[in-house]
């Protein structure tokens, strides 16, 4: 068979042509590949037959596209362990558009959002039971529908998959087995209740939608791994917490025994009757939940008895829960890096194999390790990627013109774009004749003009605070709209025209370019808008304006622009250093952390599941709240109890488990951890003592360790931008922007790979078969 020989300056490596010429289906010339279609086999005398690669026509454009899947790969942090024949090719760019991953995407998000349709139905106004109107049931086959064609696309995304990875590769991938697995069992499931008419109690596959979420997302996926190698050390903290807990649980059940005198056992009715009572009370105290309440009866006997509560508190709270955070915030954060490496080892690595391969674009090239200037031009023209950085390749390109070929070292640093920060520059400003135009422009493209229309926001602010208090008592009808509709016709005056006065500064493009000025110049347009609607529908003289008579009053029309008003003094942010530098990490935690966001939406998706499964139903309320005065406790429910603090006493009907959106929100009310006890001693005493595992699992899981993490991923994406920003002005940070990602947060910490790693990797792609040996 015949090879080619191409000459590193580290090794060599040896391409089988088969596997890149125009005929190498495998399929149709009978060559076996292990479960590779479009892959001939290599000769074991392939080595060193040949020092140039193939020059064919179809070769060169199959070398050309695969050096622009592999930088797209490189560019998404793929791997670029997939087949590489012509018409796979053409699907992995077809699969990988944007258009396949938003309708796989919208798969997802419709197959999770069907939990608040099916039964128990969430389409009600309130979930309070006591005035719940029977929701809307959906007939039997509309969910099953949608959750069937859900389904099929998820079926064809795995098919697509398996087919681009090859079966050796799919067989190492956890992932697509657990994949596969997940839709079996959710199509065995959903024919299951089609069978029963929709009447089936229990759908397992409810539980099982979470997981598709989280395959599509490599990200979402590290984060997992690393959250999965952070139980250990968390597991050794919580482990030190539940002794701390314990011990001080032994030490109150004694401080606090049953005692013959009725007025001193207080505290022992209250929190340590028992085991289970005690070890709850203390957990809750943890949270502060219960604080000062739970030593109360105690501290109203001896004060001495505060000092078991501090002690409590300040070793388990302060001590323990912060010893807590640093370590899940140190180990979480080591983990995460490891990973990031993993990423920016495939970025390098396709990047690596898009040069390998373009070498073969001419035998000169091929012998001399190099690659033409104009044919990576040519690349990356071709390439999907964001426009901002294809110009700064293209440039960097076009300036390498005159040296004809590049090595791969030029060919990489040419990548090194990817790696940085994303520079916004602002337009240039128009360029005007007249010398009045040229001095408006000068005045309202000054830093010093913003900061005039910050005070006159504020002053505009500061107005419709003392005009809400003067008539903070007065009911509508006293109420004079007058000064403040007044008020408001002129600060909207000069919102309008210091908006039109910075489109002559900056021009259309440039006034645009900056966010303020998009979030600032769209609600002065509302509020003109709404302005005219007003001086339209109620005209002038103002004192025939007739509120009643319009569909809507003048009051509930001034209230409106005051809103926005207020909404629009946010502007300042962008001028105060500090608070610009918070909000925009705010924005890049919401851009860039989604993965995160994505693991929390898991959680409370699985939890709420299991919650609806345990507790639906679980507590119903007296019919009406009269029958408490007309009929004894005992009568209602054995259950029911008006003790202060309580479930029922608060009145927390509508946070259950009755349906999907209702158990959402409690597990978010107890996330918070305020007053979350009540929702806990209810539940155990309407269902079982074992209903407070549940609770406990979902502080553990939500609060402890989800809270814990997403704090220490601000940490570290606020001083990553304090870093950026700490010598930059105000109005530096006005005129560039920063955007940030996960990686580049990490970038100074990571490791570039070798090249003898680049090269061991390439060697053990399944399909490509580059076989590297690293010269000593």
């Amino acid at each position: 068979m015949e090879t080619d020989t191409l000459l590193l300056a580290t090794g060599s490596i040896n391409v089988d042509p088969q596997h890149y010429g125009a005929n190498s289906g495998s399929a149709e010339h009978g060559h076996p590949d292990n479960g590779s279609p479009g892959f001939g086999t290599r000769s074991p005398n392939s080595v060193g037959d040949n020092e140039s690669c193939p020059v064919k026509g179809g070769d060169e454009a199959l070398y050309m596209q695969q050096a622009v899947v592999f930088i797209e790969d490189a560019i998404h942090y793929r791997s670029i362990n997939h087949r590489v024949d012509a018409s796979s090719l053409r699907l992995h760019r077809w699969y990988y558009s944007r258009l396949c991953q938003w309708g796989l995407g919208l798969a997802i998000a419709v197959v999770l959002l069907l939990a608040f349709v099916e039964q128990p139905s969430s389409l009600s106004t309130s979930s309070d039971p006591r005035y719940r109107l029977p929701p809307w049931e959906p007939p039997c086959g509309l969910t099953e529908g949608i959750e069937a064609l859900c389904l099929l696309v998820f079926t064809l995304d795995l098919a697509v998959k398996s087919y681009l990875i090859g079966w050796e590769e799919f067989r190492k991938s956890k992932w697509l087995m657990g994949y596969t697995v997940v839709i079996t069992a959710s199509i065995i499931d959903w024919m299951l209740s089609i069978s029963m008419e929709c009447d089936e109690k229990l759908r397992v596959r409810r539980l099982l939608r979470p997981f598709f979420l989280l395959q599509n997302s490599s990200l979402m996926k590290k984060t997992l791994k690393c959250i999965k190698r952070t139980l250990p050390e968390i597991a050794s903290v919580i482990l030190l917490l539940a002794l701390h807990l314990c011990l001080f649980t032994m030490i109150g059940m004694l401080l606090f025994a049953k005692t013959d005198e009725p007025e001193r056992n207080g505290e022992w009715g209250l929190y340590f009757r028992n085991l289970p009572q005690a070890i709850t009370s203390l957990l809750v105290l943890l949270t502060t939940a219960n604080n000062p309440d739970v030593m109360i009866p105690a501290y109203t006997l001896n004060r001495a008895y505060s000092i078991f509560f501090i002690t409590f508190s300040v070793f388990g709270t302060y001590f323990l829960m912060n010893l807590l955070t640093a370590i899940i915030y140190n180990q979480f954060r080591g983990y995460l890096m490891m990973s990031v490496q993993t990423s920016i080892l495939r970025r390098r690595l396709g990047i690596r194999a898009a040069f390998q391969v373009l070498r073969c674009q001419g035998t000169r090239a091929a012998v001399i390790e190099q690659v033409r200037v104009d044919t990576v031009l040519e690349v990356m023209y071709k390439v999907n990627m964001k426009s901002y950085y294809r110009a700064a390749i293209i440039k960097e390109v076009q300036q390498r013109a005159s040296d004809v070929h590049m090595d791969h070292k030029a060919f990489g640093t040419l990548f090194e774009q990817l790696d940085k920060d994303r520079v916004k520059e602002h337009p240039s400003p128009p360029q005007y004749n007249y010398t009045c135009l040229q001095k408006i422009q000068l005045i309202f493209s000054h830093y010093y003009t913003t900061l005039a229309g910050n005070a006159v926001a504020l002053a505009n602010v500061i107005c419709i605070c003392t005009i809400l208090v003067l008539n903070a008592e007065k009911s509508t009808a006293e109420r004079n709209d007058y000064y403040l509709e007044v008020i408001n016709c002129c600060f909207i005056f000069w919102y309008l025209l210091e908006m039109s006065l910075k489109l002559l500064a900056f021009g259309l493009r440039g006034y645009l370019s900056y966010r303020n000025n998009i979030f600032d110049g769209f609600l002065t347009i509302l509020l003109m808008v709404l302005q005219i609607t007003i001086l339209i529908n109620y005209s002038v003289p103002f004192s025939k304006w007739q509120p009643i008579s319009h569909a809507m009053s003048l009051w509930d029309m001034v209230r409106l622009i005051n809103l926005l008003i207020v909404f629009r003094f946010l502007r300042i942010i962008p001028d105060i250093k500090l608070m610009n530098l918070v909000a925009s990490t705010l924005l890049d935690l919401v851009k860039n952390l989604r993965a995160f966001a994505g693991i929390l939406v898991v959680v409370f998706y699985v939890f709420a599941v299991f919650g609806i499964w345990l507790f639906e139903g679980a507590i119903k309320p007296p019919t009406t709240m009269s029958i408490i005065s007309n009929s004894t406790i005992e009568n209602i429910t054995s259950n029911y109890t008006t003790t202060c603090g309580t479930y029922e006493q608060l009145e927390y009907w509508p946070n259950n488990f009755d349906d999907f959106a209702a158990a959402i929100i409690l597990l978010y009310n107890v996330m918070v951890v305020n007053n979350w006890q009540a929702f806990m001693d209810a539940y155990s005493r309407y269902t079982t003592e074992w209903a407070k595992v549940y609770f406990v699992c979902w502080w553990l899981t939500s609060s402890v360790m989800w809270v814990n993490l997403f704090v220490a991923l601000i940490l570290e994406n606020f001083i990553y931008k304090w870093d950026r920003s700490h010598s930059c002005s105000v109005t530096d940070m006005e005129k560039t922007r920063y955007e940030t990602s996960v990686q580049l947060m990490f970038k100074e910490h990571i490791e570039e790979p070798t090249e003898e790693e680049l090269l061991r990797q390439l060697q053990q792609h399944p399909h490509l078969h580059i076989h590297c040996t690293v010269d000593t």
